[in-house]
């Protein structure tokens, strides 16, 4: 009796078990894609929808006609502007916004009725400034094993052509700028991946060689001199792509009309001095709204700058209310500034339109996508991907902003080749916002006092714009 008890209460336990998904290992198992399919009906709603995106850009279907027809494109307070930049292929986005917001202050404190400055000059002293940056950090890690998460770190980012306004203020501090017609682009200075690629494959190349010559104990000196010679075949590759830099040129400064006012024979950094002038190390302090972190904190990121003699930028984090507070003082003086955004979200490119609200993705697809600011940056769901140049804003009659306008750095097109934002939008996208300091609160003042928090180079917060 006992024994037929308990093969009844087995076969009971057996059949239970059929009857629930098991999944010991994690794998989808039959059980569970029944239920998995069951969730997809394919009713004659779900046919068309199927119908339509199929044959459909999404964006497209989920655009929210009661949005897009209520944008308004008027600002109570603008930054006077002009001329649009164009980065093309390459992903120099914070050279762009760094070189045209210098441009706009010179603009208007030497009544200049234009002035366009070359992107490639600087460039090219950012590419050859980042292959030392990485090589003598393999020299200083040399004696850390491969595996090594600073080591690693190198290898996986010896070179790229993006960067943040700690790229501006490094290599313009250093070595100046001049005028678009004094070092004008290439092929590869418009498209850069081929050649950067090249480079980059040799600074691996070149890293391996050091981190041996250091495990055979090679005296310091010797790592220099070596470090040199790659150096100079960088340069060449550079000045192959890119053409060799002024170190001096003439250049004619002209009235609105046209007419030659002043000629004048400079070197990069003198007509820097003569025109610009800024301390872009101290003058500027870059803001961050960055919910994940703690606000009202200072932060260092390490690596965090193009040349290996430049400064790690500090950040300093902040509500978004405050940073909007310094950035309406800031435009309403006339001062354009650098700013840096999550650029392909909710974004229509054919209007120049930033809006939460103008795709409504969740009804399309019948869901919901409901991470906030600081769940996005955790999950790696949202990040600074674009730098570009605040200029505008418009406030209602309480003073209160209603959206924002960039001048962006892919040529002509929408609004003159600017970009329109929603207040709302700026709050969930905007990410990074560089000011000059006498634009800063007393709040926000006393947090650079503080001793930074350091960060490692692989922290979300490092990530380039391009």
């Amino acid at each position: 009796m006992k024994k037929s008890i308990f093969f009844a209460i087995a076969a009971l336990a057996l059949t239970a078990q059929a009857k629930q998904p098991q999944n010991p290992g994690g794998g989808i198992t039959p059980q569970m894609m029944t239920t998995i399919k069951g969730a997809f009906k394919n009713t004659p709603a779900d046919k068309a929808i199927f119908n339509a995106i199929s044959n459909n850009d999404i964006n497209k279907l989920a655009v929210n006609t009661a949005s897009k027809n209520s944008f308004d494109t008027n600002f109570s307070h603008r930054v006077p502007s002009k001329g649009i930049t164009d980065q093309k292929s390459s992903g120099r986005c914070w050279l762009f916004t760094g070189l045209n917001v210098l441009r706009a202050q010179a603009m208007a404190d030497h009544n200049l009725p234009e002035l366009k400055l070359s992107q490639n000059y600087n460039f090219f002293w950012d590419q050859l400034e980042k292959a030392n940056l990485f090589l003598q950090g393999i020299i200083d890690t040399s004696d850390k094993p491969m595996d090594d998460k600073t080591v690693d770190w190198l290898f996986a980012h010896p070179l790229s052509d993006g960067g943040q306004f700690t790229g501006v203020a490094d290599i313009i501090t250093k070595y100046g700028v001049v005028p678009a017609e004094v070092m004008i682009e290439t092929n590869s200075s418009n498209s850069t991946s081929r050649m950067s690629n090249l480079i980059t494959l040799k600074l691996r190349e070149w890293g391996l060689e050091l981190r041996d010559m250091a495990a055979a104990k090679a005296k310091p000196a010797k790592l220099q001199e070596r470090k040199t010679q790659m150096l100079g075949d960088v340069y060449r590759m550079l000045a192959l792509n890119l053409g060799e830099p002024p170190t001096e040129f003439t250049w004619t400064r002209r009235d609105s009309k046209g007419n030659a006012v002043d000629t004048r024979t400079y070197t990069p950094q003198s007509f820097y001095k003569e025109y610009f002038g800024n301390d872009l190390k101290g003058n500027y302090v870059m803001l961050m709204n960055d919910p994940s972190r703690e606000y009202y904190k200072l932060y260092e990121i390490e690596y965090d700058r193009h040349s290996y003699d430049g400064d790690n930028w500090t950040y300093v984090n902040l509500p978004i209310e405050d940073i909007k507070e310094m950035a309406i003082a800031s435009i309403k003086d006339s001062t354009a500034m650098y700013f840096s955004c999550d650029v392909g979200k909710f974004f229509d490119r054919d209007r120049g339109v930033l809006d939460v609200d103008y795709y409504d993705y969740g009804s399309l697809f019948g869901t919901t996508f409901g991470m906030d600011k600081k769940q996005r940056i955790l999950t790696h769901s949202s990040g600074s991907s674009h730098a570009m140049t605040l200029v505008a804003v418009d406030l209602d009659a309480n003073g209160t902003p209603v959206k924002w306008m960039v001048e962006n750095s892919w040529g002509p097109g929408a609004n003159a080749g600017h970009l329109i934002m929603t207040d709302k939008w700026f709050d969930e996208y905007m990410f990074r916002l560089v000011v000059d300091k006498k634009y800063l609160t007393g709040k926000a003042a006393e947090v650079l006092k503080q001793k930074p928090v350091s960060l490692p180079a692989w922290d979300p917060m490092f990530a380039d714009e391009l």
